[in-house]
């Protein structure tokens, strides 16, 4: 019983510092998804707001582009 006991007491540190090491993974991976998922939205974001900029508003500033942005907008929302 007391070998068994060192042993755990040895590889304490060792077991404290693997899952360190594996939270530090996780972490980081965690990042960099986060990371790519914000990057992806924003190029979405764009294209959809370039559509709506060049066959709806045909590359002019209207009047009415506020309401076309918040109908689309409500629209893409419900669904």
């Amino acid at each position: 019983i007391m070998a068994l006991q060192c042993e755990e007491t040895a590889l304490e540190p060792q077991v404290q510092n693997l899952v360190g090491e594996l939270q530090k993974m996780i972490d980081e991976a965690r990042s960099s998804i986060a990371s790519t998922i914000n990057s992806t939205l924003t190029l979405l974001y764009w294209h959809i707001g370039n559509r709506i900029h060049k066959e709806i508003l045909k590359e002019r500033r209207a009047a009415y582009g506020q309401s076309i942005v918040a109908t689309v907008s409500r629209q893409l929302t419900s669904e």
